[in-house]
């Protein structure tokens, strides 16, 4: 069984300048950051002087994080806005950029695949009748996604178990212009939140999941990718409507698990899998930096 690399469609105000020990070297707006990537086992292509001249770039301390040192030059503000035009979805989306003690800077450039994907989806969900769908989103980090889904027309019920992420996602909400009931903001549990839903009746035409391979949910549950995961996804099948073509995106990384596990999770579903590869092409290289796993079902729809 063969599983495909899913092709980036290039993120505009984002680049991936270089990969290599550890590292790698990209630019979001006008500021080069550099960060460790445990996935990037080979050696850089550019010189110590490409590297050493970024904007910001990250010590780790310990396994809990570490803090970012600013570089020769001018000096990055806390954050910045980084607008996301990306041809094929909705125009206006703006996302805030901001630098945290975990390395992560409040997006995920390898998603853009799965967000034009998610757009997909609502068109033939359209062409089957289904106007202003219904979307769950799990784990949704600083809502990008969430997004670009609203300004499209779903009806987004958006889900984190962390406070800090809800509001960064709201405020790039705002950033982005929509009021604040375009999204459901929910600050939750994902797994109680859902198998409440499911017991409520409620249904959803797609449903993302974008789960941490450990985590708490804000009042102390526990999140264990490994043990929580096959459970909370025939939850989520449950909660898709039956009657439409309806779909689950779960994509992970840092898990150690084979897009294979993935492939069996959803296998017995029935409906159409798709198993692959999330990666970020270098800039002037063939080169590409893998950037996790995602699965992707359908359900079959005459």
């Amino acid at each position: 069984m063969n599983f495909e690399v899913l092709e980036h469609p290039g993120l505009p105000g984002h680049a991936l300048l270089d990969s290599g020990g550890g590292e790698k070297l990209e630019r979001f707006g006008d500021w080069t950051l550099r960060r460790p990537d445990p996935q990037s086992l080979w050696q850089p292509r550019k010189g110590p002087q490409d590297w050493d001249a970024a904007s910001l770039r990250f010590e780790r301390e310990s396994d809990r994080g570490g803090h970012w040192v600013a570089g020769p030059g001018e000096r990055p503000p806390e954050s910045w806005e980084l607008p996301l035009d990306l041809p094929g979805l909705p125009r206006g989306c703006r996302v805030r950029i901001q630098p945290t003690p975990f390395k992560h800077v409040g997006l995920f450039p390898e998603q853009a695949a799965n967000w034009l994907w998610v757009e997909q989806r609502r068109a033939a969900l359209e062409s089957a009748g289904a106007a202003a769908p219904r979307l769950l989103n799990l784990f949704a980090y600083t809502g990008v996604a969430s997004i670009f889904a609203a300004k499209a027309g779903w009806q987004v019920t958006r889900v984190d178990a962390s406070k800090t992420s809800l509001d960064w996602a709201a405020a790039n909400a705002r950033l982005s212009g929509l009021p604040d009931q375009a999204v459901r903001w929910l600050l939750e549990d994902a797994a109680k939140f859902a198998a409440r839903e499911l017991r409520r009746g409620n249904t959803y035409h797609g449903v993302l999941l974008d789960p941490p391979a450990y985590g708490r949910g804000p009042k102390g549950e526990k999140w264990h990718f490994g043990a929580d995961i096959a459970p909370l996804l025939e939850t989520c099948r449950q909660l898709l409507e039956p009657s439409t073509p309806s779909f689950l995106l779960l994509s992970a990384y840092a898990i150690d698990y084979s897009p294979l596990a993935f492939h069996n999770l959803l296998a017995g579903w029935g409906g159409q899998t798709q198993v692959a590869q999330l990666a970020l092409p270098e800039a002037a290289s063939p080169r590409l930096l893998p950037c996790g796993f995602v699965a992707r079902w359908c359900q079959a729809h005459p």
